[in-house]
Order: C-alpha cells, then structure tokens, then sequence
C-alpha cells in the first residue's frame, strides 16, 4: 500500500469510526450473533491475490461489527466499563503508524522519555508518593504476574539464579482476598506457587479481607513449615468493588515480611478523585501496584500502569543484558525492557498522553463523579423498589442487584436472576454480567460507558423493571 493510498483510504477508516461511535446507540449492546457464524462466513484460507481495500470495509459492515458487543454503548453495563476515548484512540494510531520498537532508550528515545513522564503524571493524578516509579504494561494480569514473581524472588534469596523453586527448602505461599480477580490465582501459577500454595482469606460483610483471617493464616504456615512470601490486596474486587483494609494489612505484611501487592485493575481511576482515596488509604506501603486507565479513565486498550517502590529489586528479577542490546546510553537512562517480560514495547504512552492532554484532568474527574452519582441513583432506586435487593455495598460504580420475589429461593432464585438478566442483554438495549455472590446469581450493572447518562441508567432501570416479569 503507497502512502497515497492508505491516505485516501485512512481518511475513510477515520469518517467509519466517527460514525460508528456516532451511531453506536443504535447498534445492540451486546452481539445477536450465534456461535460460529462469522468463522463460517469467512474464507477458509488466505486470498491468493490482492483485494480491494473496499472489500474489507465491506465485511467490516457485514461480519466484524454485528460481531462485537459495544463497550462504548449508552447501554452497556457489563463487566468494567473499558473505554477508548478518540484523543487517545488517535495516539494508539500515532503508536502504530510511527512503528516504534522500545527495545533499548537508543531504539526509541521518545518512547522511553514520554512513558517515564506519563507514569508519573499519573502518580501525582492518583495521590502516590514520589517513591513510587512506573511502567506501563499491557494488561494487570501480567503486572500481577510480574508482581509475583518479584514476590517469589524476593522470599526465595533470588532463587532464580540457583536451583529455582526445586531448590527451596519451604513452599511459599500466596494470599488473597476470597473475591480477588481470577487473574491473582493466574499469576501465582504461572509464577511457580502451585495451587496449594494459594491461600483465599475469608471476608467480612463488606467483602474486604478480615485482617485477623490473614494473620491466622499466616501464622498457622509458619507453623507447618512453610514460608509465606506475598499478600495481594484487591481495591476494588472485580465482582462487587470491595476494597481490601491496605492500612491494616500493610503492617502485618511487614511483619511478616511479605510483599504487598496492590490490585486496583478498574477502581485505580478513582483515585483522579482526591474524596475517592481513603478508600485504599495505606497504599503507600505497598511494594507494587496496578491499575488499568483503559478501563474507567479511558485511554484505549491496552494500557496498564505498575507501580513499584524498589525499582532496582525489579530490575534484579526482570533483567537481561544480552551484548546486542547494550548501548553508550545505558548507565544514563531507564531500560524499560527490564521492568516486564517482554523486549519489545510498544508506544502505549502516547495514548495516555493524548487523553491527558487532550480531555484534561478536571474533565476526566467530572466523568468519573457523574458516573458515581448515577450508580447511587440507580442503587436508591433499587433499594426502595419491592422485591429488589442490592446485595452488595457501592463504594464505586458498580450496583449488584438481585430481585427476589416472594416464594422464589435456592436454584429456582438463581435461575430467576439469570433469566432475567438474559432478556435484558438479548433485548438488544443494554448489556449486564451475572456474577456469584454468597453461593447465590445475582448481576452486576457497571456503569462507566463513556456516554452513558442519567438518561440511560434511568432506561436500564425501567428495562430491568420489565425484564423481571416471570414469563412462562
């Protein structure tokens, strides 16, 4: 493709996404399409010859669009609300059409520099001391990862110089919030704990940890001989936003010695907020954190910012320094490589830098309260209704909500909440996640769409009204 061509043809692509965030509300929140039709759909094998760009606008219309569910819907509510505002859909453009590799500072000197000054914008937005120097990976599964396998390292002497965990005289062992985000229990296994060696901590009415529950633990490990090496606390549980008390489990984590590890995937963005913080107030003890701005914030995905206190011990952990790679520069100046598992890095920066710059930080504090003040709406409004119940505090945006009508409990309850649920997200107007909560279905309605108003939360109360109704 000349660079004539893709300019005509990019000049398009642009006016189709402009009209497709444009339109989206008239699209279903959540894909119609069934299983397997699009890959049927879909040649079986590669064309052999040149087509016309045209015919990939053309299945975009037809296959690729009808096949997504809108994250950017006034009515979508499910999951997190995972935003792409355009200024920072433009920089993921900028990161790709520039082509930049970060595989060294001298590869990509802007790459380096801008990424360290975007992290740490972020740092002041969000309230964390200046010990706290980050990176941006790609997703807070593999910040976690990396976390861990910091945590693994530090409770090991640096076993991976030596004989790995083979070599160890003790397990190690994780803990964590009951609720944490599945991700937790991914890393601690792929970071070699095994699955024994994963200790889920019992919560209290709110779906914190129970800070006792977690001494207990600990303690009844080292009696056995085993070695406990790191606490992962969650701001803002995946499934009803609980907040872990960081305060009170950051003294036992020094105690103990452990690494504290803080996931604050989605709720991170809250803390834009300066009345938002006391809801992870300690966090300046953790070793590491994570938050994602391509959820709530809204830069486009993917773009996960990890913090650490102690960038040397990460650079111990992650580090290579194979003889092609070295440059005159490097004694100088941040070797990004070496923060996380990749060598190659993407300029993910320059999106959070086009979102920052160009919406501002006051803008995005004023989204995220309309986004708060709609989810206490929708959660008073539920509270007064009959027959409705919300299962589970609201410290952010996120309501979880059960309807209960009378005689109906157990699996015959359960299958109520999941029916209802369905018509919603089949109806086309608005998307929910039911979830497990207390052995029990109930749904989620995560609010944070980046259009989505009172207006719309005031229809998805009025659909889920509607949606209850037992049709037989």
């Amino acid at each position: 493709m000349s660079p004539e061509e893709f300019r005509r043809l990019g000049h398009e692509l642009i006016d189709r996404i402009a009209d497709y965030r444009a339109g989206v509300a008239s699209l279903p929140a959540m894909s119609q399409v069934k299983p397997g039709a699009i890959r049927a759909a879909l040649p079986k094998a590669a064309p052999e010859n040149a087509e016309p760009f045209e015919a990939v606008f053309a299945d975009l219309d037809r296959l690729i669009v009808p096949g997504l569910s809108h994250f950017n819907h006034p009515g979508f509510f499910g999951y997190f609300p995972c935003n792409g505002e355009l200024s920072s859909v433009l920089g993921d453009y900028l990161s790709t059409g520039l082509g930049a590799l970060g595989l060294t500072w001298q590869s990509a000197p802007a790459l380096t520099e801008l990424e360290e000054v975007v992290a740490d914008w972020m740092r002041q937005l969000v309230g964390l001391p200046e010990t706290f120097k980050g990176v941006i990976q790609d997703t807070a599964s593999t910040s976690t990862l990396v976390a861990l396998i910091s945590a693994r390292e530090k409770a090991s002497d640096f076993s991976l110089a030596h004989g790995g965990l083979a070599g160890l005289d003790a397990p190690l062992i994780v803990y964590g919030s009951a609720h944490a985000h599945s991700s937790v229990d991914k890393a601690a296994l792929l970071a070699g704990f095994g699955r024994d060696n994963l200790r889920h901590i019992e919560t209290d009415a709110a779906y914190a940890i129970r800070p006792e529950a977690l001494e207990a633990a600990i303690r009844a490990d080292l009696a056995e001989g085993r070695k406990p090496a790191a606490v992962v606390a969650s701001a803002g549980t995946t499934g009803v936003t609980a907040f872990d008390p960081i305060a009170e489990i950051a003294p036992i984590a020094a105690k103990y010695d452990l690494w504290l590890h803080v996931d604050a995937a989605m709720a991170g963005s809250a803390m834009i907020l300066p009345e938002m913080r006391r809801l992870w107030a300690g966090v300046e003890h953790a070793d590491s954190l994570v938050f994602n701005p391509h959820k709530w914030l809204g830069a486009a995905f993917d773009c996960s910012l990890y913090y650490v206190r102690d960038p040397q011990h990460l650079m111990r952990v992650m580090g290579t320094n194979p003889s092609y790679l070295r440059t005159d520069a490097d004694a100088e100046v941040t070797t990004y490589r070496d923060w996380g598992v990749p060598l190659g890095r993407r300029f993910r920066a320059l999106k959070l830098w086009c979102l920052l710059r160009a919406e501002g930080a006051e803008a995005l504090r004023a989204r995220l309260r309309r986004d708060l003040d709609n989810a206490r709406w929708l959660a008073g409004e539920a509270a007064r209704a009959p027959q409705w119940r919300v299962v589970a505090p609201v410290p952010l945006q996120t309501v979880c909500l059960r309807h209960e009508p009378p005689g109906l409990e157990g699996e015959a309850l359960d299958r109520h909440t999941l029916a209802w649920a369905e018509r919603i997200n089949h109806s086309g107007r608005a998307y929910v996640t039911p979830a497990i909560l207390d052995g029990r279905w109930m749904v989620r309605v995560s609010i944070g769409a980046l259009p989505t108003t009172r207006a719309d939360v005031e229809a998805f109360w009025a659909l889920a009204q509607e949606a209850v109704v037992i049709r037989t």
